[in-house]
């Protein structure tokens, strides 16, 4: 009789860590998440402040119009001339092109990082379409490295970065959820040693300091308000399936864009030269899409969903283009910013572009499945894509909506360029 072979087994799984090997973890875990967080509220106060400044009284103090054309110009061609010389002469010239830039920050030298904070900041008051998420990711980077390499020198040199992206992500948002989503995306593509909980707990805890830090600190929300949704219907499942795709695509064509637009500020060679003529662009783009298309676009994102039904299909398909345009540009002209918030403002004028153009799309449908779209084919991040269009809207019915609408947006963006370049200029896949 013949032997019986044994079913295959499945591999083991890998054993949980135990407590006393994790406990080390939280000390660094919470002072790097209470001063990422508080980096970030200053380079955002500081900002504001300055933007308020920039763009109320001293125009008011000249005779013009606050958002005129001339001052428009004014502001954006000098934005670029003072974030110029910042790139020029300060130490490290603010960080490297940001156009080769992700979320995952490289280590910066300490004497790099306060060039960088002063360009993002000048850059975050004087107008352009970028966030700050990108170099103050870079700034708590750099900084985690340096202090904790000597104040803990027997900590692994890895943590220091996994921890500063998890905390300043965590005050971005508001929340250690969209931390862990992304550490945990990140964590798919590298060898792992051990559970998936056990290498979330230290950038877990990094990133709930930060987020409560700066819920404490400066009372964050990204709920739009808009009129809530019940529970989902056929049509707007069609609509979900429809909007996301469509926003991806014509995110995909910014990412096919991006290189040649970079490439054409790159013959300028000198970022006197560069950042300047960036700025008369941004001003003319500002000029034809209005003041709403200026700035990161979190303020004015919401400010379109205060009036969901107060600008007809042409103008919220106009706002968009003209921001996408906007958000192109500013990266490739060598602006120190990211590329998320000016995202999520084109996905929510498309998502009620959609609604104005059919009414029976709920707008709370449009707005969170055309911010995934859009944010799937700018970012390639496909949690963070997902989280952010969820809590715009704040409606527990959108996130199956969001699920399924994932799907053709993500078979139309997998595998293509990102809104990111190597160093030889070449998009990365």
């Amino acid at each position: 009789m013949a032997q019986e072979t044994d079913a295959p087994q499945a591999p083991p799984t890998a054993p949980t860590a135990p407590a006393r090997a994790l406990l080390p973890f939280i000390l660094p875990g919470v002072v790097v998440g209470v001063a990422a967080s508080l980096v970030f509220v200053g380079v955002s106060a500081a900002a504001e402040r300055l933007q308020h400044v920039l763009w109320g009284p001293v125009p008011d103090a000249l005779g013009l119009g606050r958002f005129s054309a001339a001052w428009v110009f004014v502001m954006l061609v000098a934005t670029g001339v003072a974030v110029g010389l910042v790139v020029w002469k300060a130490p490290g010239h603010a960080g490297p092109d940001p156009a080769t830039l992700g979320l995952n920050a490289p280590v910066l030298p300490p004497a790099v990082l306060p060039g960088l904070v002063v360009a993002a900041g000048l850059m975050l008051a004087g107008g352009p379409s970028l966030g700050p998420e990108n170099p103050v990711i870079a700034v708590n980077v750099g900084l985690a490295a340096w202090l904790g390499g000597r104040l803990m020198p027997r900590a692994p040199g890895e943590l220091w970065p996994v921890l500063a992206e998890s905390a300043t992500i965590g005050a971005l948002f508001g929340t250690p959820v969209a931390a862990a989503l992304v550490i945990s995306e990140a964590l798919a593509g590298r060898p792992m040693r051990g559970r998936l909980w056990d290498n979330l707990f230290a950038p877990l805890t990094a990133g709930a300091c930060g987020a409560v830090t700066t819920t404490l600190v400066a009372h964050p929300s990204f709920d739009l308000r808009l009129p809530p949704m019940g529970h989902p219907r056929p049509g707007d499942v069609l609509a979900a399936v429809v909007i996301a795709p469509a926003a991806a695509l014509l995110g995909m064509a910014a990412v096919y864009a991006f290189p040649y637009v970079h490439a054409v500020f790159r013959r300028l060679r000198h970022p006197m030269l560069m950042l300047p003529a960036g700025g008369v662009v941004l001003a003319a783009l500002g000029v034809l899409g209005g003041p709403l298309t200026l700035f990161k676009g979190l303020s004015e994102v919401g400010e379109l969903a205060r009036r969901p039904d107060g600008w007809s299909a042409g103008q919220f398909a106009a706002m968009a283009v003209v921001k996408l345009a906007a958000l192109l540009v500013a990266a490739a002209s060598g602006f120190r910013g990211g590329r998320i918030f000016p995202a999520v403002f084109v996905g929510a004028a498309l998502g009620l572009c959609a609604h104005a153009l059919v009414p029976a799309v709920h707008p709370a449908v449009g707005v969170a499945t055309a911010v995934l779209g859009m944010l799937l084919a700018v970012t390639r991040q496909g949690w963070v894509s997902l989280f952010t269009a969820a809590v715009l809207v704040a409606s527990p019915g959108v996130l199956a909506l969001l699920c399924i609408a994932s799907l053709p947006a993500w078979l139309l963006v997998t595998g293509r360029p990102q809104m990111q370049l190597g160093q030889d200029g070449a998009p990365v896949r």
